[in-house]
């Protein structure tokens, strides 16, 4: 009673809605920027049994806007670190930390013993598996997604809705789109798309009107302008969905798995090699280096031609991700000697202040 007095002397909520709460069953995919504001307000609300999938660890760089977590949680699985901290937040409820990859392999397995998915994911392969396996499962899935000072929420597959692919029915080219370690993102933005999601979660289960679902909420934290679009339900998708056995005709791995790479404590600034900056001409920070060209990513099949292909070839981008594309491009164009820079721009700074 104490814990949620102020659930409990709601009107709309009262005892009975926070009894639902407490037998609800939530799984929350990624816990990183959108992740750990839905974890800290669901956890906090008092759902009984809460979920958290991620296999990455705690970075320096994600303590700016994933104020889940503090600088002794760096290096730890965010999953296990997460779970550490909200059983401080909350001791009365099940918690489960899950520290591995969401595949086409366990997601089925994963997701059958909750009642809602939350999706905090960053990239589209994942999206689109989160979204098929809730649809096998007939389990609604609460989404969101940031870039650089805007966001999205909506809720996907509720009450026979519409589903992610109604809204994105065809996925675009790995590497072509950038995600926030790549551009950047307003530190708070995260927290406001996911308190967003954690508000839907809680409709959900206290079966209030106004659901997201088929609509998607668009917020622009530059401006303060929330606009709503409407999204159509594709009966022939979701029922193509619907009829697969699993998940098998889903590929999520990294297409640029081929890829070499090369890590800023094995480069050496005095041999032969040719920088390629593969970033948008815009983006920041800006970094001198010998033997170095600009060319967009967007641009590289067309320009390829430009680049030393007599030196050693170290393509780099904001965070290691983009320049793996490039590299696939580059060997499709049958140029060899070429590697991604781990970790990017940022390694190439660590490197030259060394």
């Amino acid at each position: 009673m104490s814990r949620y007095n102020r659930h409990i002397i709601l009107s709309e909520v009262g005892q009975k809605g926070q009894d639902k709460l407490n037998s609800a069953k939530v799984l929350v995919i990624g816990a990183g920027g959108l992740g750990c504001p839905v974890l800290q307000y669901i956890v906090a609300a008092g759902v009984g049994k809460v979920g958290i999938v991620d296999f990455d660890k705690v970075d320096v760089s994600n303590l700016q806007r994933q104020v889940l977590f503090g600088t002794s949680s760096i290096g730890i699985n965010k999953a296990i670190a997460a779970k550490k901290r909200l059983e401080d937040l909350n001791e009365t409820i099940n918690l489960h930390a899950i520290p591995e990859q969401l595949t086409t392999k366990n997601a089925l397995q994963i997701f059958k013993d909750y009642d809602i998915i939350v999706d905090g994911t960053d990239n589209f392969s994942t999206r689109y598996l989160i979204n098929d396996a809730a649809l096998q499962l007939n389990k609604p899935v609460v989404y969101g997604a940031i870039f650089k000072f805007e966001g999205q929420v909506s809720v996907f597959n509720y009450n026979n809705g519409p589903s992610y692919r109604c809204l994105f029915p065809i996925s675009p080219k790995a590497g072509s789109i950038a995600n926030c370690s790549e551009v950047g993102v307003l530190g708070m933005l995260p927290g406001i798309i996911g308190t967003m999601m954690a508000n839907e979660v809680i409709k959900i289960i206290l079966n209030f009107d106004g659901v997201l679902t088929g609509k998607l909420l668009c917020y622009n934290s530059k401006t303060t302008e929330v606009s709503t679009l409407k999204i159509n339900r594709n009966p022939v998708e979701i029922d193509k969905i619907k009829s697969q056995p699993d998940l098998s005709y889903l590929s999520i791995e990294d297409n640029c798995t081929a890829v070499k790479e090369i890590t800023n404590d094995e480069l050496n600034f005095k041999k032969n090699i040719q920088f390629v900056d593969v970033r948008e001409l815009h983006e920041e920070p800006k970094i001198k280096l010998p033997n170095s060209l600009c060319i967009p990513l967007s641009e590289l099949e067309n320009a390829f031609k430009q680049i030393d292909t007599s030196k050693k070839i170290v393509v780099f981008c904001q965070s290691g991700i983009r320049s793996k594309k490039a590299v696939e491009i580059l060997l499709n164009q049958g140029v060899t000697n070429c590697y991604s820079l781990r970790g990017g721009v940022m390694s190439l700074i660590e490197k030259q202040s060394i």
